[in-house]
């Protein structure tokens, strides 16, 4: 069996994810998949002598949770040698996850909707900021699997086509976002992490229950337990839909206009963020 280093390194020459002078900013939150995640690329530009490599963290604002979680990437960061950086949802949209929640206006807005929404701006300001031309998330093919379903359940077809593993770039920097552990399983990575001896927090996010994306995962499990191999089998379907889809849907991303607020692309004329934070503003 192929270890978590050269299934990675295969995936990443598969999809052509990094190019030999890439920056690469690793969204490191502290749990298992992106810590692991974190280890395998400072071991892999270590082998070819690379050094353009950092880790940034989101502080959500989730209080008696996410404050552990910090204190294990600085020190993790600090253990292996890797600079990192750490910026909050409070500095940058005003507000946390916390007082978000309180303030939304209905439980239909959910916590994990918003989350998503600030997560990917943030981690692109901070990308930016480093001088980022590559984002690395540690989404595994468990999570790869329950994006999709989330995406064919809500009728988003569109963001299906963005799945594709091959990146592209976005924004005015041309920055990419890629996900080297995508075809490698959640359990894979978590007996990695036990091996390693890598230190992650194993509590769940108290806002989680109220996200569809845990009962998919239920079901997906359940699914596999009966019928070994059949969350591979749909991952290769679920990438043969989106390169079919990828051409068309990628259109809108990459010929988008400007947010009339935040002045960032957007397929929309108010951008996803800006709209999250005028209704939790002036929820009238």
């Amino acid at each position: 069996m192929f270890s978590i280093e050269h299934k990675t390194a295969k995936t990443m020459q598969k999809f052509s994810m990094l190019g030999h002078s890439d920056k690469v900013a690793i969204a490191v939150s502290g749990g298992k998949d992106s810590l692991a995640l974190l280890y395998v690329l400072k071991k892999f530009f270590e082998e070819h002598n690379r050094t353009n490599l950092i880790a940034i963290t989101i502080d959500e604002g989730i209080a008696g949770y996410r404050e552990e979680s910090l204190q294990i990437v600085r020190d993790f960061c600090s253990h292996i040698k890797v600079e990192y950086k750490i910026s909050s949802y409070s500095q940058i949209f005003g507000t946390n996850m916390d007082d978000a929640t309180e303030n939304r206006p209905s439980d239909k807005m959910t916590s994990c909707s918003m989350c998503g929404t600030f997560r990917r701006r943030l981690m692109d300001i901070m990308a930016e900021e480093a001088g980022a031309t590559v984002v690395a998330t540690a989404h595994n093919l468990d999570d790869h699997l329950q994006t999709f379903l989330i995406n064919l359940l809500s009728g988003d077809v569109e963001r299906i086509g963005w799945m594709y593993p091959e990146p592209v770039q976005y924004g005015p920097n041309g920055i990419k976002k890629v996900k080297p552990f995508v075809e490698i399983y959640e359990h894979e990575i978590a007996f990695y992490a036990l091996l390693r001896d890598i230190p992650f927090q194993s509590d769940q996010c108290p806002y989680m229950k109220e996200s569809i994306r845990s009962d998919i995962r239920e079901f997906l499990n359940n699914l596999e337990s009966r019928h070994a191999g059949v969350k591979y089998n749909a991952f290769n379907t679920v990438t043969k839909i989106s390169k079919a889809l990828k051409e068309s849907t990628m259109g809108s991303l990459t010929n988008s206009n400007e947010c009339q607020i935040c002045r960032r692309k957007s397929t929309q004329p108010i951008c996803s963020v800006c709209g999250t934070l005028k209704v939790l503003i002036n929820p009238q």
